[in-house]
Formats: C-alpha cells, sequence, structure tokens
C-alpha cells in the first residue's frame, strides 16, 4: 500500500516517483516508481488472419535503450483519456499508414512491474487499408510485412525480442489463431 508519493522528475513520456509503501509483512519502504500514462500496441494482419500463413506488417524502429533497431509490432503512449483501441487505431495508422476495418482485443500486459505502472493493451487489426503515415520527428521506421510463419522463427530465433510484440503474436498465434 502507497503512504506518501514523492515526484523527483516529469519529463515528456515519463515521471519519476519516490514512494513510501507498506509491504504485506507490515514494514515500511522506499520504493523508486516511473510513471507511465500506458500504452496501446497492435498485430496487424495484411491478409485474412485465419488464412494460410497470414502475412503480419512489422516495423523495425530505432530504439536509444536497444543501441539500435528492434522489429516491433506498432505501438505507442495513451493520450489523455484515449480509449486504448483508439490508441492502437492511431498508431496504426502514424507508424504504418494504414487504416484497419477491424481491431479486436488481445490482453492487457505490465510491461516491468518492477519498477513502473505501466501497461500495454494488445490488439489485433485486420481489413488494412493503405493511407498517409504521420510519424514522429524521432520515429525511425521500416515497415515490414512477414508471414506468421517467419515472423514466429524470428521470435524462436531470438532476431524479435521487444516484449510486447513477442506476447502479442504469441498470444494470437496460440490462443486467437490456434497456429
Amino acid at each position: 500500500m502507497q503512504l506518501a508519493s514523492k515526484r523527483i522528475h516529469s519529463g515528456r513520456v515519463i515521471d519519476l516517483d519516490q514512494d513510501t509503501v507498506r509491504f504485506p509483512d507490515g514494514s515500511t519502504g522506499e520504493l523508486e516508481m516511473v510513471r507511465h500514462p500506458g500504452a496501446a500496441a497492435v498485430v496487424p494482419f495484411a491478409s485474412d488472419p485465419r488464412g494460410t500463413d497470414p502475412t503480419i506488417v512489422l516495423i523495425q524502429q530505432f530504439r536509444h535503450a536497444a543501441n539500435g533497431p528492434l522489429i516491433e509490432i506498432p505501438a505507442g503512449r495513451l493520450n489523455p483519456g484515449e480509449d486504448p483501441q483508439e490508441c492502437a487505431r492511431r498508431e496504426l495508422l502514424e507508424e504504418v499508414g494504414v487504416k484497419a476495418g477491424r481491431v479486436e482485443r488481445l490482453t492487457t500486459i505490465w510491461t516491468t512491474p518492477g519498477f513502473t505502472d505501466e501497461r500495454i493493451h494488445l490488439f489485433w487489426a485486420a481489413d488494412l487499408t493503405a493511407d498517409k503515415h504521420a510519424r514522429e520527428p524521432d520515429e525511425f521506421i521500416e515497415v515490414m510485412p512477414k508471414p506468421l510463419s517467419e515472423v514466429l522463427s524470428l521470435i524462436r530465433d531470438g532476431v524479435i525480442c521487444d516484449a510486447k510484440t513477442v506476447v502479442g503474436i504469441l498470444y494470437m498465434a496460440g490462443f486467437i489463431l490456434r497456429y
């Protein structure tokens, strides 16, 4: 249980708080917590998801924390009061340049609950139509459509190692498609 909180830093993407908490055994302690507004990510299908070896639209994006590019599904921060499904639609258009006729919820995950309250809402999308992307100045993105069989191999081989991407694709393959 949180007893007190002190803001240490406010930034463009995150805030950092020093929280005083009561632990389950009754003791108290100090924890640093990264506060994040949450995000949405989407597994976009360029072909019928239930077809033979459907095509997923991935992106390769430069990530400073990874010291290079990562292969990911489109994702982004929630705006204040924004519905996660609308965020998924917005990010798909902004990053990939497509609109989705269908967007369905998969699940919601905690990214790293040891130090942040960030949660990512995962979706899948289909019935894509081309439009114009609207990337932010710090987004350096290459769109990479790939068949699901290849994507699963890239996950198995550790080439795709972004957590939201791995969870979203494996969730879709295992629970929705039964691939």
